[in-house]
This record gives structure tokens, sequence and C-alpha cells, in this order.
């Protein structure tokens, strides 16, 4: 599977794990202090999409090893994590009703930039 592809997917896969686990820790609930922070874990350890949000976690690092065995690992980690916070930014407003300011958006499309510049040079 070509370099490039399998970031996609591994950075794909990362938003999915995140996007599950806010949602699963949303039905838990916040801890609102130290003293439930026992409670708060306690639900996350019974939780099924918790259990599930790790389980893609797990298999997104073992694509990753993939990956970094085949692309230099500043560029690679320059994609995926351009690529997460445009993916994860968007998502999260469809998703959450999240919003970003115009600065933050900027942010991210300077980010996004400069990957490109980034991967406009050889892969390896």
């Amino acid at each position: 599977m070509p370099g490039k592809l399998l970031i996609f997917i591994v950075m794909l896969n990362s938003v999915a794990s995140q996007l599950l686990l806010k949602r699963a820790v949303g039905e838990i609930g916040s801890p609102t202090g130290f003293a439930s922070l026992a409670e708060f874990f306690r639900a996350a350890a019974i939780s099924p999409p918790v259990y599930l949000s790790l389980v893609l976690q797990v298999a997104g690092y073992a694509m990753w090893m993939i990956v970094i065995s085949q692309q230099k690992l500043g560029v690679a980690i320059a994609v995926l994590g351009s690529g997460f916070y445009v993916v994860m930014a968007v998502l999260a407003w469809v998703v959450f009703d999240e919003r970003l300011s115009p600065l933050q958006w900027a942010g991210i499309a300077l980010v996004t930039a400069g990957v490109v510049c980034m991967m406009s040079g050889p892969s390896t």
C-alpha cells in the first residue's frame, strides 16, 4: 500500500477513535474533582465505546509502524498531523457543533500550507 494512502488511513482511524472517545466520555460525564476521578475511570473501564476507541488506536499504531518504516518521519508526521487537525476540526463542528474562530481556521490553513511544502520534496 502506498505510504501516503496509508498515512491518510491512519489519520482517518485516529479521527474516528477520538470522535468515538469524545462521545463515550460525554455519556460517562466529566469528573468534577479529584474525588470523582475513580468513578469516572470505573465508568470508562466498562464502556464499550471506550474499548472500541482503544482498539482503533492500537490498529492505528500498527499501521503507523508500517508508515514510518517506509517514509521520512518528519514528512509523515506533518502530513498526518495536518490532515488530523483539518478533518477533526470539520467533524467536531459537524458532530458536536464545536466552532473554531477565523484565527484558528487561519492557523489550520497555515499548517496545511506548510505540509504541502514538505510533501513537495522526495519521499525517501
